[in-house]
């Protein structure tokens, strides 16, 4: 009993102590707008960009996930181009084992962990096609979780570090070495 009672008079001390300092705990802390202070994306300016040259088979570097996906992952490697923004565009080639091909341009921008879909590419059937401009491009997180995400392949293997972005000639020296960790 006596242990209950001094437990419970210890949490009110606490509870007490922390009405007056808000930054221990409850509604009052002010810990979004700490983490706000430190948030770098009211200074960043996305730079303009134009949509790379269509894919070509002999430019593709495979990008495996091994056995968490059927489908196979191609990095046009004439597409990379790591800009002054830290974003690292990239046009990328998924094909289905039925042989159905998705084309994307894309972004990716490390410090924030987010990618952008920039343009959709369709096909002529001929080893050409276009791009068709994403009208609803924004900024969206990468799935850390999702295992046969090839975008979340890139991030970690490719193109980031936790210090942003990799510079372009150790972006194209990972994509052809297979990674971070499959150096020559």
């Amino acid at each position: 009993m006596r242990r209950t009672l001094a437990f419970l008079l210890s949490l009110s001390c606490l509870a007490a102590h922390a009405a007056e300092n808000p930054l221990i705990w409850g509604e009052n802390n002010k810990w979004a707008d700490f983490e706000y202070a430190f948030d770098d994306t009211a200074k960043w300016q996305e730079l303009q960009h134009q949509l790379p040259p269509w894919p070509k088979a002999e430019n593709f570097i495979p990008i495996t996930l091994g056995a968490r996906s059927s489908n196979q992952f191609f990095v046009d490697y004439a597409s990379v181009t790591a800009g002054d923004d830290g974003v690292v565009r990239y046009s990328m080639v998924v094909k289905s084992p039925a042989g159905a091909e998705t084309i994307s341009f894309e972004g990716m921008r490390c410090t924030s962990g987010e990618r952008k879909l920039y343009a959709f590419g369709h096909s002529n059937g001929k080893g050409g096609g276009e791009w068709s401009r994403n009208r609803y491009a924004k900024w969206e997180p990468i799935q850390g979780r999702s295992l046969n995400d090839f975008r979340r392949e890139l991030f970690y293997h490719y193109f980031c570090t936790v210090e942003g972005a990799v510079k372009l000639p150790d972006i194209q020296r990972n994509l052809k070495s297979g990674g971070f960790y499959r150096q020559d």
